[in-house]
């Protein structure tokens, strides 16, 4: 069926597993409940076909375009959707478990609630997303695009994030545990109630983050930089703040029992009575310590 012409035709439950559909047009066609697993549609023209409840598990959908297509609660486990275009497209509750989406388009898609655990999205843009909910556990987000992408409630956990653009994300209640954000651009995101607890931030960039009632347990923010951010009612106990720019930070209200503050820059940072400092190491190495905090702790 290489090349066929099925715009809008109706294949409701139709079984066409293990079929040659690359390069077919099937835009706006009726693919519901269609059994397509281990197809070949590389190349396929799939834009606004409606797919729900599809299964593509294992399909090849690389190059193909799928731009507003409805894919709710498809299968597309181990699927290959390398450098597809998928902007715009329905996700909803969707099983991408072990999916390829590396460099694939998905500007403006809905993922809400979708399970991606394993997929790959290296490279894929993922810009104004909908990812609330979704399953990212052990994900390879390496250089991904997920800039003003909405990740609310969503499981990140060992997830690879190496590279990857997050700045002015929503991430709020989100599950990072173990996740590898080093050296990334967080740049006002939004993860107050997250849960960052050990979580490699060494170097990234924080400023104007707002990071209120996270838990940052044993997180490694070393270099990182902290500039504005709103740390209010957050957990830094035994967090590595050596080296990392906390100025203009507010405290108020954070725990920061045994954290390492080693050269740390703590230049107008704010706080109340009710911040925590006990067993706070390296404040004696410390820079721009406000002198009232120095009264505070009797560091004069």
């Amino acid at each position: 069926l290489t090349g066929v012409n099925f715009s809008a035709a109706n294949l409701n439950a139709a079984n066409l597993g293990d079929a040659n559909l690359s390069g077919a047009n099937l835009s706006g066609a009726n693919l519901r409940c269609t059994d397509l697993s281990s197809a070949n549609l590389s190349g396929a023209n799939l834009a606004g076909a409606d797919l729900y409840r599809a299964d593509l598990s294992h399909a090849d959908l690389s190059s193909a375009n799928l731009s507003g297509a409805d894919l709710s609660h498809a299968n597309l486990s181990s699927a290959n959707l390398r450098d597809a275009k998928l902007s715009s497209s329905y996700l909803s509750h969707a099983i991408l478990f072990a999916a390829n989406l590396s460099d694939a388009n998905l500007n403006s898609a809905n993922l809400s609630y979708a399970d991606l655990c394993r997929a790959d999205l290296s490279g894929t843009n993922l810009n104004h997303a909908d990812l609330r909910g979704s399953n990212l556990s052990d994900t390879i987000l390496f250089s991904t695009n997920l800039r003003n992408a909405i990740l609310i409630a969503a499981d990140l956990s060992y997830a690879k994030l190496n590279g990857a653009k997050l700045n002015g994300a929503n991430l709020r209640s989100a599950i990072l545990l173990g996740a590898d954000l080093g050296g990334v651009d967080l740049t006002d995101v939004i993860l107050n109630e997250a849960d960052l607890s050990g979580v490699v931030l060494n170097e990234a960039d924080l400023s104007g983050a707002d990071i209120s009632d996270a838990i940052l347990f044993g997180t490694d923010l070393s270099y990182a930089n902290l500039s504005s951010a709103n740390l209010s009612g957050s957990n830094l106990s035994g967090a590595i703040l050596s080296g990392a720019d906390l100025s203009y930070t507010n405290l108020s209200y954070a725990i920061l029992g045994g954290a390492d503050l080693s050269d740390a820059n703590l230049e107008k940072v704010t706080w109340n009575e009710n911040l925590e400092w006990e067993d706070v190491r390296g404040l004696d190495k410390a820079v721009n310590v406000p002198e009232a905090l120095k009264q505070q702790l009797g560091l004069v």
